[in-house]
């Protein structure tokens, strides 16, 4: 199995014959090999870097890594205004400060905040209510801030609730959208307690977002302090308002569709549909808003009315964090970055470090999510071309309205 075989734990021959058909559809020849070549060119300057010898262990990359981020996790939190690095009450207000006046695009196309306030009134969320002391849902949304009450039924309300609720944005229509800025919401512990109790202990961190409102909730924890939170949260909310960017623009280029509220309502619950490229491989329209990014004078003129080239725009969180502070430098473009040490991957991609140093994780428990999320995402976008585009993707687009298909 090839390198980024192994990196990404493909099945095999299907990666394979993949890439030989995005070969044959794209007429770029060994892609994956250069892709592979560029990785162990970067880990290994990368490695030296932090002092390793060539014949380097796993876990002694690792422990380099952690020693790294701890470095410069108490680095950022003291150039945000921290004085102490690890005091959340401190420090959430201060990166929520920075990531809000980061330099990358917060805007978008989301549900209508008296939209969302209809739907509630037609469905009343009665465990939020019954929570935060309410018994009639006109004084609830008179009183609370509608994007917290959005981002909190996922916590609050059971099964059946949502799914009565989840089927009711199939109704939606284009004029329930409106552009405005992604909106990030800081839950209050004492009001909320213990609702996303159990979503940080299996996530490990405590940011989620809201795709149709465009808003990101750091959700309340019981803890008082925590190691390494400012790069375990401003890469995550960065992330996020990429994320969040993202399925805004596939809703605006669906916005034509006879069929947006099912459209709509099926993306938030399954994603988006994956787009197929050959035979045997499928891309996340996030490949196509990654590839654009890659452009210095993008045009996506197939996508138009709708989408236009700054709906596509997407940076690296890494790339960000150094303009904050420079620093930080070190992680830029580590994000599809790996080596092979035996039987085991090692990644230098920071969101996977950070969250790995927050977590106290060991070496056998490290993160590698991000990581081959970004390399899945990576190899295809260097195979795409807008004539590739155009004519593999967008043809299949209706179809893959009715049928998605995965990877």
């Amino acid at each position: 199995m090839s390198t980024i075989g192994k990196f990404l734990e493909a099945k095999e021959p299907l990666l394979d014959h993949a890439l030989v058909q995005l070969e044959e559809e794209t007429g770029k020849k060994g892609v994956d090999v250069r892709l592979a070549a560029d990785i162990a060119e970067t880990a290994a300057s990368h490695a030296k870097h932090l002092g390793l010898k060539p014949n380097y262990s796993g876990p002694e990359l690792y422990h380099a890594l952690i020693k790294q981020v701890a470095l410069h996790d108490e680095h950022l939190a003291r150039k945000i205004g921290g004085k102490d690095p690890s005091d959340l009450n401190e420090m959430i207000p201060l990166i929520v400060k920075a990531a809000e006046s980061a330099p990358l695009p917060k805007d978008g196309w989301f549900l209508k905040e008296d939209k969302a306030r209809a739907m509630l009134r037609a469905h009343p969320p009665v465990a939020v209510m019954e929570r935060l002391g309410y018994h009639l849902v006109s004084q609830l949304l008179e009183t609370e801030n509608i994007y917290e009450l959005m981002l909190s039924l996922r916590f609050a309300e059971d099964a059946d609730w949502l799914n009565v609720f989840d089927a009711t944005y199939k109704g939606l229509k284009p004029t329930d959208f409106e552009p405005r800025e992604i909106k990030v919401v800081t839950f209050d512990p004492k009001k909320w307690g213990d609702i996303a109790v159990h979503f940080i202990a299996k996530k490990r961190h405590n940011i989620t977002h809201s795709k149709e409102m465009g808003a990101i909730a750091i959700m309340p924890m019981t803890e008082t302090r925590m190691t390494g939170v400012t790069l375990k949260v401003m890469p995550l909310l960065f992330h996020y308002f990429n994320e969040i960017r993202l399925y805004s623009s596939f809703f605006k280029l669906m916005q034509d569709k006879t069929n947006f509220g099912a459209i709509v309502a099926e993306t938030l619950i399954a994603d988006t549909p994956k787009l197929r490229l050959t035979e045997h491989s499928h891309i996340h329209w996030r490949v196509i808003q990654r590839y654009f990014a890659k452009l210095k004078e993008p045009h996506p003129e197939i996508f138009q009315p709708h989408v236009q080239p700054e709906d596509l725009h997407w940076r690296r969180a890494e790339e960000v964090l150094y303009e904050i502070d420079p620093e930080l430098e070190f992680w830029r473009g580590l994000d599809f970055v790996a080596v092979m040490k035996g039987h085991d991957t090692v990644t230098f991609a920071l969101m996977d470090v950070s969250l790995s140093y927050s977590n106290g994780l060991h070496y056998d428990d490290r993160y590698l999510y991000h990581f081959r999320e970004s390399l899945w995402n990576e190899l295809f976008a260097r195979y795409l071309g807008e004539k590739v585009l155009e004519q593999q993707l967008l043809v299949h687009l209706d179809s893959a309205m009715i049928k998605p298909e995965t990877l």
